[in-house]
């Protein structure tokens, strides 16, 4: 027998039983589909968090007083720490000899900002930092200057606005030296700042940067903040590492020998607990994939077990007209690994789909995970070959002449 016209009896003999064929064809769909859903929605993620990366310069430490990906407790209890003040940082500061661009990360309110009679929706930033801020985090001035070493000694009510907020405000106005409100404060601006993008969602230009003087004397000092450490260079980043966490164990009094009470991370720390993470999502989709599966095979050799009854007597005229069970054999696989193939198919175009929604909700491009679809494909045809050969070898073995009497 030719593949195609196997194929084709295989497609007409699961016609005939739309109802049966559709439950199964149901059930090899939903485990495709919730396998190629969680892999293309990690693989959103992976591809997501690799590209933002930059927000964190490959040579930035980022010292936190709680990790910034944690996968359950880790057999630690962090709710203890001390909070990292801003007297720690400065006092970082100063000790610090081999890194250096040591700038706090403090978001000290949310809300609204005002210019003349327009305002921005309540959901502006207003960031804390002083003159290391936007290198720290890749920001680039468009027009204006940054922050100067006597604007944070001063306090001075200086303001660098993100690209959202002076198309908000300002629109086709020119917005240097002008003064914004921000909760009855005024600011005068002097530097914009390059579009950045977003992240899951959240705008990177929706912030005003002021000098963290200031904003303690706006909103107090007593808080918990994150500190940013640029090295010198990327061959250096581990010294650099080791002399922050030194001088930290100093400042924060920790006894010899016991663990740090902040947590310490660089790009390659956080990519290598990430991938942890999308670890576990890989596992668990695959066991949920794996188990419906299963089921689905199951459902697959049922159909084509029944399907050989209800068929006995073609194939025992088959048979009687020269058929072999080599042929019988693989009639009757073609069938099982047709209606896997086409779930299969089904499955992946679904999964990719709804795994791109993520895409969609975190704004980053789409991905089509091709190890995942290839997987796919070649594990149906496995799952077809597997369940299928039984049904196939009873059929291949029916006696014709008791075949050609079944009623």
């Amino acid at each position: 027998m030719h593949i195609k016209e196997t194929f084709m009896q295989a497609f007409d003999s699961l016609w005939a039983n739309k109802l049966r064929s559709s439950l199964t064809l149901l059930a090899l769909v939903v485990g495709v589909f919730s396998v190629i859903v969680s892999t293309t929605a990690v693989a959103v993620l992976d591809n997501f968090f690799t590209n933002t990366m930059s927000v964190m310069g490959g040579d930035v430490i980022n010292v936190s007083r709680n990790p910034s990906i944690q996968i359950g407790d880790g057999g630690r209890s962090d709710r203890n720490r001390k909070d990292i003040s801003f007297a720690t940082m400065e006092e970082l500061q100063e000790r610090l000899r081999l890194a250096g661009d040591v700038s706090p990360d403090e978001m000290f309110d949310r809300t609204k900002v005002s210019y003349g009679d327009k305002e921005t929706d309540p959901t502006v930033q207003v960031r804390g930092s002083n003159e290391h801020y936007l290198n720290n985090n890749a920001y680039e001035l468009r027009d204006g200057r940054n922050f100067i070493p006597e604007d944070i000694q001063y306090a001075r009510k200086y303001a660098i606005i993100g690209s959202e907020v002076q198309a908000e405000l300002f629109g086709n106005e020119y917005p240097m030296g002008k003064e914004i409100r921000i909760k009855g404060q005024r600011y005068r601006i002097i530097g914009l700042l390059e579009q950045k993008g977003s992240i899951f969602g959240q705008s990177l230009d929706e912030f005003v940067l002021i000098p963290y003087t200031t904003a303690l004397m706006v909103y107090g000092g007593n808080r918990n903040i994150d500190i940013q450490v640029k090295a010198p260079k990327m061959e250096l980043i581990q010294a650099a590492m080791d002399e922050v966490t030194g001088i930290l164990r100093v400042i924060r009094n920790v006894a010899p020998g016991t663990e740090n009470d902040f947590e310490i991370e660089t790009n390659d720390s956080l990519a290598g607990t990430f991938d942890q993470f999308t670890f576990i999502l890989y596992a668990v989709g695959f066991v949920i994939g794996g188990i419906t599966l299963f089921g689905a095979g199951i459902g697959v050799m049922n159909i084509m077990l029944v399907s050989v009854t209800e068929r006995t007597r073609e194939i025992g005229i088959r048979k009687a007209v020269g058929a072999t069970r080599k042929a019988i054999v693989s009639q009757f696989l073609a069938e099982a690994i047709f209606i896997c193939q086409l779930g299969g198919f089904i499955g992946i175009a679904l999964g990719i789909l709804a795994g791109n929604g993520m895409a969609l909700w975190i704004e980053t491009d789409p991905v089509i995970p091709v190890w995942a679809v290839l997987m796919g494909f070649f594990g149906m045809f496995v799952i077809g070959m597997l369940f299928g050969v039984y049904p196939a070898y009873k059929a291949a073995q029916l006696d014709p002449i008791d075949s050609l009497r079944y009623e």
